[in-house]
C-alpha cells in the first residue's frame, strides 16, 4: 500500500516539476533547464525524508515557492534553483559551501541569504518581529532576489496553514499583514500583495473574512450581469475604433473591501466600487499612450466620469513603477465603477513588478523609482541610530502613503509621500542641500520649512553655508530619509559641543584649583545628578551649568568633614562607573511642553494613569482643573480623544538642557536715540540667541518693549536678560510666563 502511494506521489513531484519549467515567465534556455534540474535532484535527495504537517511530501513546498518565483514573480533560473533549495541548508546537511561547490557563487549567495533570514529567532514580541524585519531587509544590500523568493515562501506557507494550530496561524498571519504585505507592495507585485492581504484577514479576523467572502458569493451573479452590461457597450465602441484588447472585471480584495468598510463605517452594501473593469490593449511603444488617451475618449463618451477621481500614472508613473490611467464612471444604475486602462506592458508590470521592469528596461540607464528606492532604504539601514520599531514605522509609512508630485524650479519631476513637507524635498533632492536648508518658496512665496506640499507645487530651496539643523527640523519632516539624516547630524553636532565643553570645564576649574581627572569626572557627574561624562561635558558646552554650580561644587570638595559623611550617606546613589563613560548623551526630561509652539502652560498629572516624565502623552482640557496630562495608552485615551477630540492638546516631555525654547521678556525704560540698534547688537552679540519678534513703543519720553527669543536653556537666558539691564536708560526687564 505505501509502495504505491510512494509511487503515486513521485508521479505527483514529477508533474510539478514539469508545471514548473511550463509555466516559467522567462523564456529558459537548456543551460538554465539543466540548472534548474540540478537544483531539483539536490532538493529532493535532501528533504527526502522530511513531510510537512499535512504529511505530505516536504519537496511540494520548495516546487511550489520555485512556481511563484517563476511564474507570478517571473524570476529567471538563478532564483528558480535557490527557491527549489532555500530551505536545504537550513534542514539537512548541506551547507552554503556545498552549494557554492555545486552551483557557483550567486545561488550559494541567494540560498545564503534564504538561511540567515530563516536563523532569525522569530517573536511576538513587536520589537523583536522589527528587528527581524530590519535584518531581513539589510540582504537588499546583497541582492533583491533574496526578498523576492522569500515573499514567495511566505505566501505558499500562508496558502497552507490549515493543518497548523490557531495561535501559530495568527502569529504568521500577523507578521504578514506587517510586513510581507508592504514589501511586496513597494516592489510592484500586487497580485502577490492582494493575496498575503487576504490571507492575512481570513486567520487574524477570520469571523469578518468569512462574512465577506459569502456576500461576495451571494451577489456575484449581480455583479457579473452589471460588468456584462458595461462590457458589451465599451465592446461595440472600441471595436468600431479596431483597437485590438481584452475587457477584464475583477472583485476587488476582501482586504481593501474590509478596509473600506472600516474606514468610512459602512456595511458590506454601501461600499460603491467593490470591483473594477481592467481595459489590457496591445500597442507599439510609441502610440502607447496615444491609444490610452483614446480608450479614455470612448469609455467617457458613454460614461459620466468624475474628474477629481482621474488618476494618470502613465505621464507620472509611481515610483513603483506601476503605469495606468485609473478613470470612475458613473455606470447603469447610478453607481461609481472604476475603469482602468493598460497596454500589455503596463499589465506586466504592475502583475509582475521588479521581473517586468528589468525585461522592458533593455539595459537603460536610467534610474527607475524602483531603484531609487532601493538606495534609500540602504541608506536608511545604514543608519542603525533609530531604534528598530521606529524604523520599521517609518518605512511603512514610506510604503503605503499616496504620493505626490513636486516640481524643481528647472522643471524636473520629483515624488513624495503625501503628507511631505518643503523640508522633505530639500533632503529629497540631496542631504547636504537639507542640512543647508535656510528657507523655501513654493510657486514663488516664502514658506515655513513645514509647510505640507501638494501635488504640481514648484519648490525652490534656499541655501546659506552657516545654517545648520536643530532639534525642532524633526517636527517639521514626515520622511524617514530627512528624519534619518538630521538626527545623524544632530549627534555628531552634540559631540563637537560636548567636546569644547570640556575644555571650558578644564579651564573653569583650573581657576578654582581643581584638576579635571577621571575621579573630578565621576564626581562632578554625581554633584549634578548625571548619568554620562558626555552630559556633563555638553552641559558646559551649552552653558547650563554655570560657574556659580562650579564653585559650588568646589567649596563642597574642600570641606573634607562633610565630604566624608556626604560619601557615607550617598555611596549607593552614585552613577557605576561603566556608565559614567558610556559615550551617549541620556535625556533628562524635565520640562512638558505644549502644541507645535512649545509653549509652557501650567498642568497637572491625571491620576488615572500616572504619567511620568518621558512617557508619550498628551493634554486634556478640563473644565474646573485646567490641563490635565494623560498617557497616550492611558485606558480613557480612546474615550477622550474620540467624544472631546477639540479639547486635546499635543503635549511632549523634553530635556530643557537639549531643547532650544521661545521666552519672551518685557522690558522697559526711558526713550533715547539709537537704543533699537543697541537692543539687537546686544541679542545677536548671545550667542545661540535668535530674534523671533521685538516689537518698542515710546510715549512722553518712557518706552515699553517685548521681545520673543529663542534660547537653548534658562542660563543663557539670564544671561541675556543681565545684559540687557546693562544698556543704558533700561530700567526693567522681566520674563513674561504664559498662562
Amino acid at each position: 500500500m505505501i509502495e504505491i502511494d510512494i509511487e503515486k506521489e513521485n508521479k505527483a513531484i514529477a508533474h510539478e516539476y514539469k508545471e514548473l519549467l511550463r509555466i516559467s515567465y522567462q523564456t529558459l534556455t537548456t543551460e538554465d533547464k539543466k540548472v534548474i534540474r540540478k537544483a531539483f535532484d539536490v532538493a529532493v535527495d535532501a528533504h527526502k525524508d522530511q513531510r510537512r504537517k499535512s504529511g505530505e511530501a516536504y519537496i511540494f513546498h520548495p516546487i511550489a515557492v520555485a512556481k511563484i518565483v517563476a511564474s507570478d514573480i517571473g524570476l529567471g533560473a538563478t532564483s528558480i534553483a535557490a527557491a527549489l533549495m532555500h530551505d536545504v541548508v537550513e534542514d539537512t546537511p548541506i551547507t552554503v559551501k556545498d552549494i557554492d561547490k555545486m552551483f557557483g557563487p550567486k545561488i550559494a549567495q541567494l540560498v545564503e541569504g534564504l538561511t540567515k533570514i530563516s536563523l532569525v529567532q522569530k517573536d511576538l514580541n513587536v520589537s523583536m518581529q522589527a528587528e527581524n524585519f530590519r535584518r531581513m531587509l539589510l540582504t537588499l544590500n546583497d541582492d533583491v532576489r533574496v526578498i523576492l523568493i522569500k515573499i514567495a515562501d511566505r505566501l505558499h506557507n500562508m496558502l497552507t496553514m490549515d493543518s497548523m494550530e490557531d495561535h501559530k496561524q495568527v502569529k504568521l498571519a500577523s507578521e504578514t499583514l506587517y510586513i510581507y504585505a508592504p514589501l511586496a507592495h513597494r516592489l510592484g507585485l500586487y497580485k502577490i500583495k492582494n493575496k498575503l492581504e487576504d490571507l492575512g484577514l481570513k486567520y487574524t479576523e477570520p469571523e469578518r473574512y468569512n462574512n465577506i467572502v459569502s456576500r461576495i458569493r451571494e451577489t456575484k451573479e449581480e455583479q457579473d450581469l452589471y460588468i456584462k452590461d458595461i462590457s458589451e457597450v465599451l465592446q461595440k465602441a472600441l471595436d468600431e475604433e479596431n483597437i485590438d484588447y481584452i475587457i477584464k472585471g475583477r472583485p476587488k480584495s476582501i482586504y481593501s473591501i474590509n478596509r473600506k468598510m472600516l474606514a468610512q463605517n459602512v456595511s458590506f452594501d454601501e461600499v460603491y466600487d467593490k470591483f473594477a473593469l481592467r481595459i489590457v490593449y496591445k500597442s507599439n511603444p510609441h502610440d502607447e499612450k496615444f491609444l490610452a488617451w483614446k480608450i479614455y475618449s470612448i469609455v467617457t463618451d458613454h460614461y459620466r466620469p468624475s474628474p477629481s477621481r482621474l488618476r494618470d500614472w502613465i505621464s507620472s508613473p509611481k515610483s513603483t513603477g506601476y503605469e495606468a490611467l485609473h478613470i470612475t464612471v458613473m455606470g447603469p444604475k447610478g453607481r461609481w465603477v472604476e475603469v482602468q486602462v493598460r497596454s500589455e506592458r503596463m499589465d506586466e508590470i504592475a502583475e509582475k513588478g521588479y521581473a517586468a521592469h528589468y525585461k522592458y528596461k533593455n539595459g537603460a540607464t536610467e534610474e527607475n523609482g524602483l531603484d531609487v528606492w532601493l538606495n534609500l532604504l540602504k541608506e536608511a539601514l545604514e543608519n542603525s541610530e533609530t531604534s528598530a520599531v521606529d524604523f520599521v514605522e517609518d518605512f511603512k509609512m514610506n510604503l503605503y502613503s499616496k504620493e505626490i508630485y513636486i516640481f524643481t524650479p528647472k522643471g524636473e519631476i520629483k515624488s513624495l509621500p503625501k503628507g511631505a513637507t518643503s523640508l522633505d524635498f530639500a533632503f529629497s533632492i540631496h542631504s547636504e542641500i537639507g542640512i543647508k536648508t535656510r528657507g523655501t518658496r513654493v510657486n514663488g512665496k516664502l514658506v515655513p520649512l513645514n509647510y505640507e506640499l501638494k501635488s504640481g507645487d514648484q519648490v525652490e530651496i534656499i541655501t546659506s553655508p552657516n545654517q545648520k539643523p536643530t532639534i525642532n527640523w524633526l517636527d517639521f519632516v514626515t520622511t524617514s530619509r530627512a528624519k534619518n539624516k538630521i538626527r545623524n547630524v544632530l549627534n555628531e553636532n552634540t559631540k563637537k559641543i560636548a567636546e569644547d565643553g570640556k575644555e571650558l570645564l578644564t579651564r573653569k576649574l583650573k581657576h578654582l584649583k581643581v584638576a579635571l581627572n577621571e575621579q573630578t569626572t565621576n564626581e562632578l557627574v554625581n554633584f549634578f545628578k548625571l548619568k554620562t561624562s558626555l552630559d556633563l561635558f555638553y552641559r558646559v558646552g551649552v552653558g547650563s551649568i554655570d560657574n556659580q554650580q562650579l564653585k559650588d561644587y568646589a567649596s563642597q570638595k574642600s570641606n573634607s568633614l562633610i565630604n566624608f559623611f556626604k560619601n557615607k550617606i550617598k555611596r549607593n546613589n552614585n552613577t557605576p562607573n561603566e556608565d559614567i563613560h558610556k559615550q551617549v548623551i541620556s535625556n533628562n526630561y524635565d520640562m512638558l511642553v505644549f502644541g507645535k509652539t512649545q509653549d509652557k502652560l501650567d498642568y497637572k498629572l491625571s491620576s488615572c494613569c500616572n504619567p511620568i516624565p518621558g512617557d508619550e502623552v498628551f493634554g486634556f482640557v478640563t473644565i474646573n482643573e485646567g490641563i490635565k496630562i494623560h498617557k497616550k495608552d492611558c485606558p480613557n485615551a480612546i474615550a477622550l480623544q474620540s467624544n472631546y477630540a477639540y479639547r486635546i492638546m499635543q503635549a511632549k516631555w523634553i530635556d530643557s538642557t537639549q531643547q532650544d525654547f521661545k521666552a519672551t521678556i518685557n522690558i522697559m525704560g526711558m526713550d533715547s536715540l539709537g537704543l533699537t540698534n543697541e537692543l539687537t547688537k546686544v541679542i545677536s552679540n548671545n550667542m545661540n540667541v535668535n530674534i523671533q519678534s521685538i516689537s518698542l513703543n515710546g510715549e512722553a519720553g518712557i518706552f515699553k518693549g517685548q521681545i520673543s527669543v529663542i534660547v537653548p536653556n534658562i542660563t543663557i537666558l539670564k544671561k541675556l536678560m543681565d545684559n540687557i539691564k546693562k544698556i543704558d536708560g533700561i530700567d526693567k526687564v522681566t520674563r513674561v510666563y504664559k498662562n
